[in-house]
């Protein structure tokens, strides 16, 4: 029998995951190509082939998703795999329809067929939504670790955005790690907050061979994830953030959902700034699909570093970019402290928008913030 056609849509994350955990070594599926979105400037690309594997000596194409309906014509695809996150369940559907319309089937890989299995216990931290509060969340579970006489590694999920090979399987344990890595500057923002408290922090391409070092140096295994995107590692204990501030999104949104179902305990963040209506809607949902689970109110306290005098100023706030493009927030945090600080106006910056971040305006619905979008050189300049 001729092997099963798969093309993979993706945005430099699960994606590749996917395919190194289910297909590479599959002879019954050849996998024609990936698809990117979401994340500028990784399409056009291959997945090299010392990563791809034997079975794939040219490497892997990955293609522009617009491109999909051509493409599962062109390369005779049998099979879509749906391996991103932080998307609504409706735009999930459209999605398998202009799929299933090109002629393929749809379909998405779930917990039993992806997550590897640890030899240490693993403490996951995932979220309903992007921007929800899962940094601050992961730190305090491992500042509780470290507390408790525990060696705690943090494995953050993927932001491959670079040399892919090279990223294979990163280790960070110093600033000048960064810097030798050539990392993005959200990745910085990832990053330093624990190598500043000295956690080691494991990152990269190949969650497999990262996690065969990862636990060969720790008590506790941290999943630090990221999007809403679930686990790579089976969790011992599964940790969910859901944000009342987009509350019901828990319940709406691609893998979020699949993340409060099985979550054992779920943190509500932001309490200091929802209103009781909003925290009691994500309770109930809680209470609905995951009653057995334990629910924990979090404070998100915005603080100022250095305590930046703003009184009656006029302030720019640059945004985290995913929170305010598919996170789908209008302002996030620096506007918060911009506000609490008393600035006295927050400048717009969308009329001097140029290049790609006047396109990332014209598709997304962002506030008056500058979305930061650091993904080239010449965004950052």
């Amino acid at each position: 029998m001729a092997s099963k056609r798969v093309l993979i849509m993706g945005a430099a994350g699960r994606d590749f995951h996917n395919f190194n955990v289910v297909y590479r070594d599959d002879p019954e599926t050849d996998v024609v190509a990936f698809t990117a979105t979401q994340i500028p400037f990784i399409e056009n690309r291959k997945y090299p082939p010392e990563l791809s594997g034997p079975r794939y000596p040219d490497g892997i194409p990955i293609y522009l998703e617009e491109e999909l309906p051509r493409l599962i014509r062109e390369l005779h695809v049998d099979e879509v795999v749906f391996a991103y996150s932080d998307i609504s369940h409706l735009d999930v559907m459209h999605k398998a329809s202009l799929a299933m319309a090109a002629g393929a089937s749809f379909s998405l890989l779930g917990p039993n067929a992806t997550m590897l299995e640890a030899n240490v216990p693993v403490v996951a931290i995932c979220a309903v939504r992007t921007g929800s509060g899962k940094s601050q969340t992961t730190r305090k579970v491992v500042k509780t670790l470290r507390e408790g006489g525990k060696t705690p590694v943090v494995v953050r999920h993927p932001m491959p955005y670079g040399d892919l090979l090279a990223a294979r399987v990163q280790r960070f344990e110093t600033f000048e790690d960064l810097d030798r890595a050539n990392v993005t500057i959200e990745e910085r923002e990832e990053y330093e907050p624990h190598l500043r408290n000295g956690t080691v922090v494991y990152a990269g391409v190949d969650y497999g061979a990262i996690l065969e070092r990862a636990q060969k140096e720790c008590d506790v295994l941290v999943w630090d994830g990221g999007n809403n995107d679930y686990a790579f590692y089976r969790p011992t204990v599964l940790i969910v953030v859901a944000d009342p501030l987009r509350a019901g999104h828990e319940l709406a949104y691609h893998p979020g959902e699949l993340n409060f179902r099985m979550a054992d305990a779920i943190v509500i963040n932001k309490v200091d700034s929802a209103t009781p209506e909003q925290i009691a809607k994500v309770e109930a949902s809680a209470r609905a699909v995951n009653p057995s689970a334990l629910l924990i109110k979090g404070r998100s306290p915005v603080t100022l570093e250095d305590g930046a005098p703003l009184a009656g100023k006029r302030v720019l706030v640059i945004e985290d970019g995913p929170t305010l493009t598919h996170g789908e927030m209008l302002y996030g945090a620096g506007v918060v402290a911009a506000r609490q600080a008393g600035a006295a106006e927050i400048v717009d910056p969308r009329p001097y928008a140029v290049g790609s971040m006047k396109d990332i305006y014209a598709k997304y619905q962002i506030g008056a913030v500058r979305s930061a979008m650091r993904y080239s050189r010449q965004q950052l300049r």
